[in-house]
């Protein structure tokens, strides 16, 4: 087992010896510093290698090292009183109760050869070895001798190097750390089996110094008055803010309203700029810890001839895990801000309230508060959307009795016989069956579709602005107008491994300035490998897509031979199934394409973190975009299109006729597709994955540990034990990457369906609550990260809704029937109106001409005989000097088409952009308040100034007036010039 090792930094003078209850004896601690000395003149030595477990801490080193066990806590502290500063419920600090802890590093605990056995004897290969040797020797008829198994030995032999090589690289690291100025202190003792903890302190003086290099801005002494806008923008925004003040967060702020501390990047010689009247308040735990995370990622160890920060030790398994612990308890009796954040923010039953976005900020850092924000602008922005939506579907309930054309499809004495919708098995039917569709269809496709697609293709210029000035208002009040994102950028550890590499296999003749860093033509199988992988997951979705388009073929033609149904309740058996297995297909393909897309950027080894989560960003995105897209494009775009006509259809995978749309068209099935697939992903695969999945294992654990045993260690385990618990924060990636989907949803095909809006706000007020208690109560607290912005997401929002206005723009034109009957009413009607407009766009097919073993099995299945038939297309009829040719009804109207959809494009993006143009990007008031500061920081460095050339002044008059020149001596001369000239000639 490893050692145990004494706090270090303050406690380890005699007093706190004593005060630990844990005295040791000097001559044990002389021989600890002699053996000290041995190791740190073996690092310095290249030509060493580790030694086992078993061979270290000889003779009397085990005696001294004995008592060390029971120093880590005495059991008496265990048990202190509720208001002692050394109970572990009080928050995370050192055992003096004092010095608080900022971060936490977790490694594994060697265990004893003999444990080791132990737990390894039921292992596939041990058990067979032993068995085998079992038989062998009851075979020889010779009695069981307690001999080991070499190969066994050798196994644990190895293990021990393994382990003791991590140990050392551990004691280089934690040496270093020291250097650097942090306190440590172990933890071995605990309720974590097989588990150590490493806690981490840095006092103030390295805090200081660390936020001097990290040019951290922190607030001064001087405040200034924050004056509103007086224009008309202002004035509203203001009025809203008051209007709904009950419905902001009681979050207490620190800083009085109207007011605003001056912000300066922090430094030592102007430390009487700031307020350090309370020094442990001045840095919160989130900037603490992330001093120490960079800390931590600038520390070296030099072991196996390569640098290794943090990243790199983690990588390799030298610590389990690198976190900051949470400030308190959910249910604690302190009131912190995690209790806080758990009752204002994560909390159910505040659902209407808005977000503490500035208390977000202050506990998990900046990355983590812009995307709350921006989920909360998003949300917020879905009301509008959903109340027009909802508009619009009610406006399609509202006029379905007025709608000639399902009028005319649902009226009995038009007796319109359609032809077969499959070979053989599926009959003649009349039009009259479909009357349901039709007016269904009618409540998505009406001439509303045209306003709501124009106005959601605002909506979306106007959310990323309104995003875009809200985010430059959080970078003012978080003082975030300086900051450059690449002073964060560090090399990945896989991809300084890989340079060692590079730099070990290239020849010593190399010139030695040069320096070595990764090429394309390093990278260029990992590029062939992402390339190719990636093609093969594109083609995967499309083959599945593919195959639910074959089921839809069979099974219809299953169903019209063996049910005698009608034909609607056949249709909405086939999508209604069909829908739900594209939704299926599309969540499991979602897991696996995620990790390959991780796979493959690992493979790619970028050089930087933001180079990384960019890479995984895009592949991520465009797997899971074709995954979810594609069923819905195929229905949009592509389905009815691709059929044929009656006697010469087009057939796929030998005799499986290529499916027809309704004749409402396709639109209906569109909509189907997409509610479902927007429940599914939304309310199945998010919230169900993550609400139900960690309560059914919370259960299974609640189920195997006693209620009291339970309570028993909520009330003894430390925070960083407790922590340890918690699943380790996956980063932000998921969360942007499901809402950016959402996104899409909403705005490429909602000329479909316009109640997506409304989905997604429902799906978002759920969303924001379930992601705010898993990060406040299930997960990690994370290393506080600086940004200014969403990132790489902005870009693909901005994408997508530049494509949402071409998509929907071909949606209204090629997919609804809006076009058609527009050109018929002003065209081909005789009175201007939409009667006879079914009639219009029906073409007849004669029965005789249907190819050989097409026809259907009954054909009297109407009871007479059927000489024509209908079907939806503009051809022209069989007695025509050229039977079954596209009509010139089908060429204008395909004109029109196209000239709407250029039309409609350019108008909606010309209006897009006088909107982009209209709105600045910058707040007014914020420009002017950033002026004013810049002002205000001048003014406070001038009298700074000023009062420095005073004091020198009154300094060189006092020394005068203290000068001996009135007892009549003569004044003192000044120095003379030093003789440099002969000092460098020597």
């Amino acid at each position: 087992m490893e050692r145990h090792r004494e706090p270090v930094g303050g406690s380890t003078d005699p007093d706190a010896a004593q005060e630990l209850g844990s005295p040791v004896s000097s001559s044990c601690e002389h021989l600890s510093s002699y053996q000290e000395e041995q190791s740190t003149m073996m690092r310095r030595s290249d030509n060493y290698l580790p030694v086992p477990g078993e061979e270290k801490n000889h003779d009397g080193n085990q005696d001294c090292a004995k008592p060390r066990n029971n120093e880590s806590i005495p059991m008496k502290k265990i048990h202190a009183d509720e208001g002692s500063p050394l109970h572990p419920k009080l928050g995370p600090y050192f055992r003096d109760g004092h010095r608080r802890v900022d971060y936490i590093l977790e490694y594994s605990i060697q265990k004893p050869n003999s444990a080791r056995r132990h737990s390894t004897i039921f292992g596939n290969d041990n058990f067979l070895r032993r068995l085998r040797r079992s038989l062998s020797t009851r075979n020889s008829k010779a009695p069981l001798q307690p001999k080991e198994d070499p190969e066994f030995a050798a196994q644990e032999h190895r293990a021990d190097y393994h382990e003791d090589d991590k140990s050392n690289k551990r004691k280089e690291f934690e040496e270093n750390l020291q250097e650097a100025g942090l306190e440590l202190e172990w933890d071995e003792e605990n309720h974590v089996p097989g588990v150590g903890f490493l806690k981490i302190h840095a006092p103030w003086d390295i805090l200081c110094r660390e936020a001097e290099l990290m040019k951290l801005k922190m607030p001064t002494k001087k405040t200034y008055e924050i004056k509103q806008g007086s224009n008309l923008v202002e004035k509203i925004r203001l009025f809203i803010h008051k209007a709904t003040a009950p419905l902001h967060p009681k979050v207490e702020s620190n800083q009085q309203p109207g007011l605003k501390h001056l912000s300066h990047p922090f430094s030592r010689e102007k430390e009487h700029l700031f307020d350090l009247s309370n020094k442990d308040k001045f840095f919160d735990s989130k900037t603490r810890s992330s001093i120490v995370h960079e800390v931590l990622k600038r520390t070296k160890c030099e072991r196996d001839h390569y640098s290794m920060g943090i990243t790199s030790l983690l990588a390799n398994s030298i610590y389990m895990a690198a976190y900051p612990p949470h400030d308190g308890d959910i249910n604690g009796m302190d009131r912190n801000d995690r209790r806080l954040l758990y009752e204002e923010w994560a909390s159910y039953s505040v659902f209407y309230k808005y977000q503490p976005v500035g208390l977000i900020r202050k506990y998990f850092g900046e990355k983590v508060g812009l995307y709350f924000a921006w989920l909360g602008v998003y949300t917020q922005m879905l009301i509008p959307a959903s109340i027009v939506g909802v508009i619009v579907f009610l406006y399609g309930c509202a006029t379905v009795d007025s709608n000639i054309p399902s009028m005319e499809i649902c009226d009995p004495r038009n007796d319109i016989i359609m032809c077969p919708l499959c070979d053989r098995a599926c009959s003649y039917w009349k039009l009259v069956t479909a009357c349901g569709t039709a007016r269904a269809s009618h409540l998505f496709d009406n001439e509303a579709t045209v306003f709501f697609s124009i106005f959601m293709a605002l909506w979306a210029v106007l959310f990323m602005e309104h995003w875009k000035r809200r985010q430059m208002r959080l970078n003012y009040t978080w003082d975030l107008t300086g900051f450059g994102e690449e002073e964060e950028d560090h090399n990945r550890a896989e991809y300084e491994i890989r340079v060692m590499e590079k730099t070990m296999r290239q020849d010593q003749s190399a010139p030695k300035e040069e320096k070595v860093k990764l090429t394309c033509i390093d990278r260029m199988p990992a590029y062939m490998t992402v390339v190719a992988m990636m093609a093969f997951m594109i083609t995967l979705s499309f083959t599945m897509a593919f195959g639910v388009i074959l089921y839809r073929i069979s099974i219809k033609a299953a169903l019209h031979m063996a049910s005698a149904a009608g034909q609607s309740n056949i249709r909405a058996t086939v999508k209604g199934t069909a829908a739900v297995i594209n939704v299926v297909i599309i969540i499991i393909l979602d897991e696996i394409y995620a990790k390959v897309a991780r796979w493959l950027t690992i493979l790619e080894v970028p050089k930087t973190d933001k180079s990384f989560d960019n890479r995984l960003i895009f592949k991520t995105f465009i797997l899971k975009f074709v995954n979810a897209f594609t069923p819905i494009v195929y229905l949009a775009f592509f389905r009815g299109r691709l059929v044929g006509r009656p006697g010469k259809y087009l057939y796929v995978v030998g005799s499986y006729r290529m499916e027809e749309c309704a004749h409402a068209g396709c639109l209906m099935e569109l909509c189907i597709q997409l509610c479902i697939t927007m429940l599914g992903k939304q309310f199945i695969q998010n919230n169900l994955f993550e609400i139900g999945i960690p309560k059914l294992k919370k259960m299974l654990q609640k189920r195997k540990m006693d209620p009291q045993e339970e309570e028993k260690q909520n009330k003894i385990l430390p925070r960083h034990q407790k922590d340890h618990l918690l699943l380790p924060f996956a980063g932000l990636n998921p969360e942007y990457m499901e809402m950016i989907i959402q996104f899409g949803m909403v705005t490429l095909f909602v000329a479909s369906f316009p109640l997506a809006p409304l989905f997604a706000l429902l799906n978002n007020i759920i969303e924001i609550r379930l992601d705010a208690k898993k990060f406040v109560k299930e997960l990690r607290r994370p290393v506080a990260a600086k940004a200014k912005n969403i990132g790489i997401w902005y870009n693909l929002l901005r994408g997508l809704s530049k494509v949402a206005v071409i998509v929907n723009a071909f949606v209204i034109a090629f997919t609804s029937d809006f076009i058609p009957r527009l050109v018929y009413q002003y065209t081909y009607s005789p009175d201007g109106t939409l009667h006879g407009f079914v009639n219009h766009t029906l073409s007849v097919f004669n029965v005789r001409d249907f190819e050989p073993n097409t026809q259907p099995i009954y054909p009297n299945h109407l009871g007479y005989n059927v000489e024509t038939c209908r079907y939806k297309d503009y051809r022209e009829p069989p007695w025509s000097s050229t039977p079954y040719e596209l009509s010139k009804e089908f060429w204008s109207i395909l004109a029109v088409r196209l000239a709407f959809v250029i039309v409609f494009q350019n108008v909606v993006m010309l209006m897009s952009d006088f909107v982009d143009w209209l709105i600045p990007d910058i707040p007014k008031d914020i420009t002017l308040q950033i002026h004013k500061e810049k002002i205000h920081m001048m003014e406070l460095f001038m009298k700074e100034e000023q009062g420095k050339r005073r004091a020198a002044r009154d300094s060189r008059g006092l020394y005068n007036c203290n000068s001996p020149t009135s007892d009549g001596q003569s004044p003192p001369q000044p120095r003379s010039r030093p003789n440099t000239h002969a000092r460098v000639g020597w």
